[in-house]
């Protein structure tokens, strides 16, 4: 049974400790998803199982042949190979012998006479033939169009960013390692090329291990979340759902240890400060308890402890947005033609459409970046604009944090009319005093994108234009921004790919189709996925022949003496086997090195998971008959 463990992982980034001693193990067929908060070592993690980092201390162990591919979150190409060339870039003799193919086709398609190019093809095709390689070209082909990339032959150095993101998941996808570790993979993709992926990873044979924003992709595709949080590691077992329930339990019974705790160190703090003299065994074990609750409180934090933001904004008069006969041109492209809308305060509008339409064309002509062709736009007297862009275009790196900050001021007023500075509202946003004076650069992406956030949002807005805002952010931040959101007096207008995100802060949509038709929606997302896929032509089902005589009706059954008492009984079993796998689980994790112990447990395991499935099952069929009785 193919397996990776991570055993006593410790990794630091300059001062900062990521992790400290964490271990887990990822089974054979396992989909798992990695969250914490931006900055905590998620991407550090991933590049410690890939093989491309090292711990400080600890190991990471795999069996022989146990193959790996890592998408990264931003992919570092040469510039000067094809799409094709690229997908088939690495070792395996069946990837060598692909780039061989493609590029002597390539020849041949510019020489076609050429004898030479004629033999070599000759001799390649009888090694695919040998290989099986013809699945895999054809494979890696239909992923790339599945993916939107349809020039094979296109030149690396001439993709956009989510182009490359897309050909680099084509790579680790054609690859099929043991292990798919997959750093933000729909980063850049539409709905329907989501909805391919999620698809395509629940097919999947080996296992998976992913960070992502999207909510719905993890719910979907994970049967196990992995929490990176304050330098531990937390797993729980199921998706998306089951991590929220299973956390806010864990938080809970935290805080209330922590208070327990801290009431303990006021008694104990009083003691001390009697003059305690430490003479006899008993004063001294209980300077030692102190001195360790003072440690333990040190170092960890309530459960309180999360990103705030409760910023006032400025207020927001009648007038917001008006288009009148807009039209505009991007090169060849056509976005606007003739466009008439009406913003009115108190909006919430997402922005959806395939890439290449104009979204982020029409949010800068709303943040008067680039103007209409023709037309007229309006804009209020009292509109005050904070345009939350994906690159992050005003940041400079070599500035501190709290330089950053002050440049758009040193102290705000809070929702609840408080007065802050600057530095606090840094603290507030999950950066610790100490770290204020790091440069940028040091930064994580995650980080980055968190500290523009509180600059943008600093500048005491009425109007929000969002352009992709849940790229590089974490779960928690993007929670407590929805939070916001839903809160925020003004005008939200966001373009973004993720569902879940969409489906909390929008109410209305204006759907960009390309050639300048854009269609209006009022409802959320999923309202509006549900809508499309309900006004899809259905298939006109044959008429099934009438049989010459309909077959009388089969007597219901019921359940007998020994089955009713089953069915009385199943639930407790089906409970038992359920705590019985946690428990199992659970030592899987602690197992280390122990490959003996593990493949042990990992064999009782898959026993009592076939024996979960029967118990199932059983339990259909049985309550079916309970309703007959």
């Amino acid at each position: 049974m193919k397996m990776l463990t991570v055993e006593n992982a410790t990794k630091t980034y300059g001062e900062k400790q990521l992790f400290d001693q964490i271990s887990f193990t990822i089974g054979e067929k396992e989909r798992a998803g990695l969250i914490g908060v931006n900055g905590t070592g998620k991407s550090s993690l991933l590049k410690i199982v890939a093989g491309l980092d090292t711990p400080d201390e600890g190991k990471v162990i795999t069996g022989k042949d146990y193959s790996i591919s890592f998408l990264q979150q931003k992919p570092d190409f040469e510039t000067d190979r094809t799409v094709l060339e690229q997908v088939f870039h690495g070792d395996a003799p069946i990837l060598k012998l692909l780039r061989e193919y493609e590029r002597t086709l390539l020849k041949l398609n510019h020489a076609p006479d050429n004898t030479a190019n004629l033999e070599e093809l000759y001799r390649l095709q009888k090694q695919m033939d040998a290989l099986n390689a013809w699945d895999a070209s054809s494979n890696a082909k239909s992923i790339l169009t599945k993916l939107g990339i349809m020039d094979f032959n296109q030149m690396v150095g001439q993709l956009s960013g989510g182009q490359k993101k897309r050909v680099a998941l084509a790579q680790v996808l054609i690859a099929e390692p043991d292990l798919l570790i997959l750093d933000e993979p729909t980063n850049h993709l539409d709905f329907d090329t989501v909805k391919w992926l999620e698809d395509y990873l629940s097919r999947y044979k080996g296992s998976i291990l992913v960070v992502t924003h999207d909510r719905y992709f993890l719910d979907r595709v994970t049967n196990r979340i992995f929490e990176l949080d304050g330098g531990k590691l937390y797993s729980y077992k199921g998706n998306y759902a089951a991590f929220l329930e299973a956390k806010a339990i864990r938080e809970e019974n935290e805080a209330a240890t922590f208070e327990k705790r801290k009431n303990l160190f006021r008694r104990e703090l009083e003691w001390i400060r009697r003059g305690a003299q430490a003479r006899s065994t008993k004063q001294k074990a209980r300077i030692g308890r102190f001195e360790e609750l003072d440690d333990q409180l040190s170092n960890g934090k309530p459960a309180a402890e999360k990103l705030d933001i409760s910023l006032n904004g400025s207020r927001l008069g009648k007038q917001v947005f008006e288009l009148k006969g807009a039209t505009k041109r991007y090169g060849d492209k056509l976005i606007l033609e003739s466009y008439d809308l009406l913003i009115k305060p108190g909006d919430r509008i997402g922005i959806i459409g395939n890439n290449g339409t104009g979204k982020s064309t029409f949010l800068n002509i709303l943040a008067q970046q680039i103007p209409l062709d023709s037309g007229v736009f309006n804009i209020g007297q009292t509109v005050k604009i904070a345009y939350y862009t994906q690159e992050s275009e005003d940041m400079d790196e070599t500035r501190r944090m709290i330089e950053y900050i002050k440049e758009t001021a040193e102290i705000v007023e809070t929702s609840d009319g408080k007065t802050i500075s600057a530095a606090q509202m840094l603290e507030r946003f999950l950066f610790p005093s100490y770290t204020h004076g790091t440069p940028i650069r040091k930064l994580s992406g995650g980080e980055k994108r968190r500290l523009y956030l509180l600059k943008i949002l600093m500048s005491a807005p009425n109007v929000l234009l969002l352009d992709e805002p849940t790229n590089d952010l974490d779960t928690q931040t993007l929670t407590i921004l929805e939070d916001y959101l839903e809160e925020f007096p003004g005008v939200v207008i966001t373009v973004s790919h993720d569902r879940y995100f969409l489906d909390k802060v929008a109410s209305q949509l204006l759907i960009f189709k390309g050639n300048a038709k854009i269609d209006a929606f009022y409802g959320n997302y999923s309202e509006y996925l549900e809508k499309a896929v309900s006004q899809e032509p259905k298939k006109e089902a044959k008429p099934s022949p009438v049989p010459a005589k309909a077959p009388e009706k089969e007597k219901k059954k019921k359940l007998t003496f020994k089955e009713q008492k089953e069915w009385e009984e199943i639930d407790g079993e089906i409970a038992d086997t359920e705590a019985k796998l946690e428990t199992i689980t659970s030592k899987m994790d602690k197992c280390g090195s122990d490959f003996t112990k593990l493949q042990e447990l990992m064999t009782e395991a898959a026993e009592l998971n076939n024996k979960l499935e029967h118990l199932i099952e059983r339990w259909t069929y049985l309550a079916e008959m309970a309703e007959n009785s």
